[in-house]
């Protein structure tokens, strides 16, 4: 008894899935966690001798796995849920996104948004998110209320919005954001230039320069649309990736999202730079953008994450889906049933996400050291029976309608399915409020 050490929580669950190693289970395992950090992972039989503990889960038919991570988002379209569906990409976003957002646009609606996008994450075990968006400061306000993790993308666009009026006011203010939130333990920053095709050069060198002089990684959308690329050799001569590479953007550095048409000395490219890529399945299959080619990704040793992409072109904020989706997809694509096998889409949700992001020495797999971001996932209801192997039942089989607690940073921020820190309710109510004023065409305050 003398010998133990006290902590803040153990949990117990019949199966841990650690990420890393890959493929590794540990059966009957109990979780330790102090100062809002994994401590220790040790069988359930040994823990007793060896800690006591202020609290103590018992979760049996649970696994535990990393928290979730969402690679690319605007959190605050979860607004626009269903606004305006089953059209291309450009069509949805020249005649009724951008319109729909130059004429609501605020800081209540970022806000209202985030916190129905931070609710449905963190229900569905997301415990991370990497935002693109403008107001990033009411996405932060959010985020510490819902208290989840979140990579806060300082938009730049050459186009003028609400938010900012040109390039040099979006770095601006994003560096203001920065600075007054750089100490918040949950939030991190990234440089968000939106497209190649709406960001002039001289407006990427300019990112270019602040991501080399802060260190913060570059999100932006690349390769997402066959018009893309039509649009860039039009206008500049070469494809997108090669006219980032020229303007210095490519790099461990730069995260790139969708990359559904890439060819092979762009594959090359990406994978001698080091880049990741946030792969997001379900958006570019509902805009009819193709399919990202996901297999001759992983073969090239590119680090590739999952995203939900935003809920107007998803319309779901679930990493599950996309975990599962992209497996299925890149087994098709191949005609081979071992390519993406459930333990790497697994990591892709996980640990690939934090790699991306640059967080990986903290979040994104079960280990000592790391903060305890943890997602309890129940295993033991009829349609999850039998479980031989539980990592191939969390990917394959269950779903984000399973997920029952959820800790970040070692605080429970859902309990037995609910939202602890935000009240569902007026979450739910401001959404609809937002509905009708929309659909109606009321005008804005």
């Amino acid at each position: 008894m003398r010998n133990q050490t006290v902590v803040d929580l153990r949990i117990d669950a019949d199966w841990i899935i650690p990420v890393e190693p890959a493929g590794r289970v540990l059966d009957h395992h109990s979780l330790i966690v102090g100062e809002g950090r994994i401590q220790d992972i040790l069988p359930s039989a040994e823990a007793d001798a060896r800690y006591l503990f202020r609290e103590r889960v018992r979760l049996p038919g649970h696994a535990l796995i990393p928290g979730l991570v969402n690679a690319h988002t605007h959190a605050a379209m979860t607004l626009l849920r269903g606004y305006a569906d089953d059209l291309p990409l450009m069509t949805w976003l020249t005649q009724h996104i951008w319109p729909a957002e130059g004429r609501w646009m605020s800081p209540q609606f970022v806000l209202d948004g985030s916190r129905l996008a931070c609710l449905e994450m963190l229900k569905g075990g997301i415990t991370c998110f990497n935002d693109m968006y403008f107001f990033p400061e009411a996405t932060i306000e959010a985020a510490l209320e819902a208290r989840i993790r979140v990579v806060a993308g300082l938009i730049v666009i050459d186009h003028p919005s609400a938010w900012a009026a040109d390039p040099d006011g979006y770095l601006l203010k994003g560096m203001a954001v920065r600075d007054a939130h750089r100490h918040q333990p949950l939030v991190s920053f990234c440089l968000a230039p939106h497209a190649p095709y709406s960001c002039a050069d001289k407006t990427l060198e300019k990112v270019q320069t602040y991501a080399a002089q802060l260190d913060l990684p570059i999100h932006m959308h690349v390769h997402e649309t066959e018009d893309e690329l039509r649009q860039s050799l039009s206008q500049y001569q070469v494809r997108p990736l090669q006219r980032l590479h020229g303007l210095g953007l490519l790099g461990p550095q730069f995260i790139g999202v969708h990359g559904v048409h890439l060819n092979d000395a762009e594959i090359t490219l990406l994978a001698e730079q080091g880049c990741s890529l946030a792969h997001c399945p379900s958006s570019n299959l509902k805009l009819g953008s193709g399919i990202t080619p996901l297999a001759r990704l992983s073969e090239a040793g590119i680090n590739v994450a999952l995203g939900s992409d935003g809920a107007a072109s998803n319309n779901r904020l679930d990493v599950w889906e996309e975990m599962r989706l992209a497996a299925l997809l890149a087994k098709g694509a191949t005609g081979r049933p071992e390519t993406v096998p459930a333990a790497q889409a697994l990591a892709m949700a996980t640990l690939q996400g934090a790699r991306a992001l640059g967080l990986e020495a903290d979040i994104g797999s079960l280990k000592p050291g790391k903060h305890a971001d943890i997602v309890a996932v129940d295993l033991s209801g009829a349609a999850m029976q039998p479980v031989y192997d539980p990592v191939s039942q969390v990917v394959y089989s269950a779903g984000r309608d399973l997920v029952r607690h959820v800790w970040v940073a070692g605080e429970r921020v859902v309990k037995d399915g609910h939202a602890v820190f935000l009240d569902e309710a007026p979450v739910v109510r401001h959404a609809r409020q937002w509905r009708d004023r929309i659909a109606s065409g009321q005008a804005p305050d």
